[in-house]
């Protein structure tokens, strides 16, 4: 199974450059899943329904978002009655939405996506460990789904790692989400699990983190919180990970990073 998924989203520039570029690398790497971190679409702050509906239409399976889930209010009905966008599982019981699908692919195999929210640094939410657990607990890789993605939306690296090593060889892949700077560790685990501390943006990297540079640098120098952050509309990089699975275990075999367009230098994977 060859599954693509691509870090946070940054505004109108990300948006567009994912939206133009999916259908291609859908039939480039013949990508039998894409999951796309979407959290911060909305001019940087949470993700709009149409927007959403926009991805999906471009060849997203499932979308994810994290801390920033909630930042538009019109998300709140359009998550309930949207299995495949995510939040975070380990919000607290009667929180909107859901932390995990189960998506039937077009040959009849089926793959699970989760999401948890790291602790590290971030809101107090339950615990990402056990509540993984608990949802690992309902499936068995190999078995009754093909393949596991979990999408780790945190701050930490120390986090991530430990959260990754906690489930090697039980998913197919861990793919770090939120700081929005792509890391150079992909790898496969040694119990066979794929696995990139963080994937990066889908935005502007001329920029603080895809936001507009001047006005993030200027809250460090004067430590006030100024003007609304504004993102960044340079030409976007489009950041990720490719994985390809074992069809018998659905543990990795490959796994690549994806940096397409803009400033950084470009990774691409060939199939």
């Amino acid at each position: 199974m060859h599954i693509l998924v691509l870090g946070d989203v940054v505004g109108r520039t990300g948006r567009e450059a994912t939206a133009a570029a999916l259908p291609r690398l859908r039939a480039d790497l013949r990508a039998d899943l894409v999951v796309v971190n979407a959290e911060n679409a909305s001019h940087g702050f949470g993700l709009a329904p149409e927007m959403a509906r926009a991805l999906f239409a471009a060849g997203a399976d499932v979308i994810t978002q994290g801390n920033h889930a909630w930042d538009r209010k019109e998300v709140i009905p359009y998550i309930a009655e949207t299995p495949r966008l995510l939040r975070p599982l380990n919000y607290p019981p009667g929180t909107p939405g859901a932390g995990s699908v189960v998506v039937g692919l077009q040959d009849g195999r089926r793959v699970l996506v989760a999401q948890a929210m790291g602790r590290l640094f971030m809101d107090a939410l339950d615990c990402p460990f056990r509540g993984t657990a608990v949802e690992l607990a309902k499936h068995r890789l190999g078995g009754t789904v093909s393949a596991i993605v979990l999408d780790f939306h945190a701050e930490a690296t120390s986090e991530k790692a430990a959260y990754a090593h906690s489930f090697d060889g039980q998913v197919s892949l861990v793919a770090g989400t939120h700081t929005h700077i792509p890391s150079a560790d992909h790898q496969i685990l040694p119990g066979g699990t794929a696995y990139q501390s963080d994937l990066g943006m889908c935005g502007d990297y001329d920029s603080v983190i895809g936001m507009n540079k001047q006005g993030a640098a200027a809250r460090f120098w004067r430590k006030t919180p100024g003007e609304r952050l504004q993102p960044a509309e340079g030409v976007a990089t489009l950041c990720g990970v490719f994985v390809a699975t074992d069809d018998a275990t659905g543990l990795a075999r490959r796994v690549e990073p994806l940096r397409l367009g803009g400033r950084l230098s470009q990774a691409c994977p060939s199939v």
